[in-house]
């Protein structure tokens, strides 16, 4: 399922960068629509008529190599404006005569201040002086390309912003997709309306009639079997599937032992009594936990879980005449973090259970309307579709469940052990009304004992991680700062309520250069 075609767009060209789809994300916040091509895709595209913009992202390569990825030359002759980002400013400046040096010494990560040297339609309300931006690279542009005027600089990267006003090519070094940079969307609204003068066309709740007629035109009189978790991805694709094609939904419940205390249970009398869907209950704990004994490698443990649902939902498939389809609540992120979408050399950092821990062949179809869509855009959707708060603003869930927040080996013991944990820290957030304020939080249990002292007995019991993270589409976050006195009284219940658990930690990490997950 794709989007559908608008008169004025702008391009983003992907040279591999895993934060690529936010900048498709933050020019649809602000109105516009936007396609991710390669730059092999670009080379093929013959049109450009309703082009009204180029981004080219950041990526791994380096410009400084012998070969590395480009795009036409004669793309600078249409007039077109141009922006390029990290390694898309980098290869602007290598095109125009500048020089770009590595440097494993004189690098940036992290924040970095940047000053303005000079006015620019581009900075405008973004640049006052000072700003804390966002970088990641190693290679830097030492030399100014001919025509191209200096606009800011940091202190380890004297040419940060680079424009030529006269072609309408402008490059900047930082990552303004990233929340970390201070007023980012700033910039790419001066890039849009004050450079481009492209017009707004997009907004998400528009998208969902054209997601009912294209699920309508994909499944036809079909069945579609729904795997539905509960969680708002999930309940939103069974929502606009069932106001497709109604009676031929099947929404299948796959109890693998691995969901949160009591939240099966709760998930099925919703679905089944509020929104008289067809669901079916599967209870399949046995199997998964079998399978799964004894494996602790997170990318194994995904691909195990992967798999298993596909045979469940293709078994209780054989039941139904005319079932083709297999209805998923994949999101742009799980796309990412598992492969490239767009066949760009952006590496991989782990298999989602529904992307790249799916089996190779399948017998069924999969629908996936929601792949291009972030999870604050879901959850406005769900809103449209009359989906209840408690389940709209629930905080994302893995679907491999807590099969990858017990780190290690998996036994019922462990899992019993988690779900109490888990349940204790996140009704404890509700109660004292912090729930809301985080974008994602959970208990964990990591693969190491440690001694301590329990009623004059010394116990070696399991460690509980705690993580609460602030986040707005969860491809960058930031820990969540819990109050003291909540720290201590979730440690102090944790360990006087769940026993196997001795000792409670908070993970401070960001993502990066930590994921939110931890495998």
């Amino acid at each position: 399922m794709h989007f559908q075609n608008y008169k004025d767009k702008v391009l983003i060209i992907d040279f591999g960068s895993q934060v690529t789809k936010l900048i498709a994300r933050r020019i649809r916040e602000l109105g516009v629509y936007s396609e991710i091509l390669t730059p092999k895709d670009l080379v093929k595209l013959k049109k450009f008529h309703n082009v009204k913009g180029l981004i080219f992202s950041g990526g791994p390569s380096t410009v400084t190599a012998k070969t590395f990825q480009s795009v036409p030359k004669d793309i600078f002759q249409k007039k077109i404006p141009i922006l390029g980002i990290c390694y898309g400013f980098q290869l602007i400046a290598k095109i125009f005569g500048g020089k770009i040096k590595s440097s494993k010494k004189k690098r940036e990560f992290g924040r970095a201040i940047l000053h303005s040297k000079s006015t620019s339609l581009l900075t405008k309300n973004f640049l006052n002086n000072r700003r804390s931006v966002w970088m990641s690279h190693e290679d830097a542009v030492v030399k100014l390309p001919k025509k191209f005027k200096l606009v800011a600089s940091t202190k380890e990267s004297k040419f940060t912003i680079i424009e030529n006003t006269k072609n309408k090519i402008y490059g900047v070094q930082f990552h303004p997709e990233v929340t970390h940079t201070d007023k980012g969307k700033q910039l790419f609204k001066n890039f849009l309306f004050a450079i481009c003068k492209i017009k707004k066309n997009w907004n998400t709740t528009s998208q969902k009639k054209r997601l009912i007629t294209e699920i309508k035109n994909i499944v036809k009189k079909d069945r579609v079997i729904c795997a539905l978790s509960g969680g708002v991805d999930s309940s939103v694709v069974a929502l606009l599937i069932n106001k497709a094609i109604q009676k031929n939904l099947i929404c299948v419940m796959v109890d693998t032992g691995l969901m949160r205390k009591n939240e099966f249970k709760y998930t099925y009398k919703i679905f089944k009594k509020k929104y008289n869907l067809n669901v079916k209950l599967i209870n399949a704990s046995k199997l998964f936990l079998s399978k799964l004994k004894n494996v602790s490698n997170p990318e194994k443990k995904r691909k195990i879980i992967g798999n298993l649902f596909i045979q469940v939902f293709e078994k209780e498939s054989k039941k139904y005449k005319n079932l083709k389809f297999l209805a998923q609540g994949t999101l742009y992120p799980d796309v990412i973090e598992s492969r490239s979408s767009t066949g760009s050399k952006t590496s991989k950092i782990k298999s989602h259970h529904n992307v790249g821990g799916l089996p190779k062949r399948m017998n069924l179809k999969l629908v996936e309307p929601l792949k291009e869509f972030f999870k604050d855009e879901v959850r406005i959707l769900g809103k449209s579709l009359g989906l209840i708060k408690n389940i709209n603003f629930k905080h994302p869930f893995p679907g491999p469940g807590l099969g990858i927040r017990i780190l290690g080996n998996i036994t019922p013991e462990r899992v019993k052990i988690l779900q109490e944990a888990d349940y204790i820290f996140i009704n404890e957030l509700i109660k004292t009304g912090l729930y809301n304020k985080i974008w994602q939080a959970y208990a964990a249990l990591l693969p190491i004992k440690t001694v301590g002292v329990m009623g004059d007995t010394r116990t070696y019991e399991n460690i509980c991680l705690l993580r609460a993270v602030t986040s707005e589409d969860g491809m960058t976050a930031d820990y969540f700062n819990l109050p003291k006195k909540f720290v201590d009284n979730i440690s102090n219940k944790i360990i006087n309520n769940v026993k196997g658990i001795n000792r409670v930690v908070y993970d401070i990490t960001s993502k990066p250069p930590s994921t939110i997950e931890l495998e």
